[in-house]
């Protein structure tokens, strides 16, 4: 299930200044040296993260490259091999049975059950947190969300969209003070997606901490701050101003007859790191701009209109991507 089922009843713990005490205050998620081993492969390698309260913070990177794993480590579903600090002001380590009950965590699969209605489904996450006044809770999540209507459905008859709408209700339902999401908009269609992030805008403008990996560049655009994971390792973190500028690439831009063959003929040469269709034009990215340039100027002819633009996310990602080091073993 996306919920994580704890042993007792859940409890606030915000403490007075709305810190939750411990550690980094006005911090969520303030830990280091986060590692993770399996078989000998280090899927997470000696990670740092802080992430504020009411703070929206994406978390990305290539399949496989340890988000998950490090999801599941902060609320308690994997032990950690190396690390310390504070989650809800609670070592992460030590705490993670009390971290369990203040965290709501939603997987990348449905994982409710498809013959239960919406209501019967937020009913049993709703006993597994032994919420008290279980009625009302579980129908102020039919109302939050706007399933009221739905609230016979039977799960498995939900669009990806509606699905994804129950899912967020079956975590908010404990009142956590941190979401873990996990690719929470897989499959699902561009409008559901924008009231899916509008939705995570209005919950975190009201206090509650958002910690999601996705795979959409819109998606990380719209979060306050963000990780870039590759290979276990953490490459780049902070706004998007600040992520795109440390990778400190230059790009042009040019369109014209024949981009096709320009592309196969620029790909490969000195400096030229990125040859990426937009469109009717292509996008050409590098980090060594005099290189780039010496490549570029026999191409440079009055067939072909050149322009220098401002790099974007998605280039500096793939950047990244390209210089990290595989940790495959």
């Amino acid at each position: 299930m996306n919920a994580i089922p704890p042993s007792a009843p859940p409890r606030s713990c915000v403490s007075a200044d709305g810190l939750g005490g411990g550690a980094g205050a006005g911090l969520a998620i303030d830990v280091r040296g986060v590692t993770k081993k399996f078989g000998g492969r280090t899927v997470v390698n000696n990670i740092a993260m802080q992430v504020r309260h009411g703070e929206i913070y994406g978390f990305l990177g290539p399949n496989g490259s340890g988000k998950t794993t490090f999801l599941r480590m902060l609320c308690g579903l994997l032990t950690p091999d190396g690390g310390e600090g504070h989650c809800l002001g609670l070592d992460f380590r030590r705490k993670s049975s009390e971290i369990k009950k203040r965290v709501g965590y939603m997987t990348q699969r449905f994982s409710f059950y498809e013959d239960l209605t919406l209501e019967e489904n937020l009913d049993f996450i709703a006993r597994l947190y032994q919420i008290r006044g279980r009625k009302a809770a579980v129908q102020q999540s039919l109302e939050r969300l706007g399933l009221a209507e739905r609230r016979k459905q039977l799960a498995g008859t939900l669009s990806g969209g509606w699905k994804q709408r129950l899912a967020l209700a079956a975590c908010l339902i404990h009142e956590p003070q941190l979401l873990l999401l996990d690719e929470p908009t897989a499959g699902v269609d561009p409008k559901a997606r924008r009231d899916f992030w509008d939705e995570i805008h209005r919950l975190a403008a009201g206090g509650l901490t958002f910690l999601i990996t996705t795979h959409y560049m819109d998606e990380a655009s719209r979060c306050h701050r963000l990780g870039y994971i590759a290979y276990g390792n953490l490459l780049a973190h902070g706004t998007v101003a600040q992520v795109v500028q440390a990778a400190g690439l230059t790009t042009w831009e040019v369109s014209g007859g024949n981009l096709s063959a320009l592309a196969d003929a620029l790909r490969g040469r000195p400096g030229v790191e990125q040859v990426v269709a937009f469109g009717r034009t292509l996008h050409i990215s590098g980090r060594d701009a005099g290189k780039m340039r010496a490549s570029l100027t026999p191409f440079m002819t009055p067939a072909l209109e050149w322009t220098k633009v401002e790099s974007g996310l998605e280039d500096a990602f793939i950047s990244l991507m390209e210089t990290a080091k595989d940790n495959y073993q």
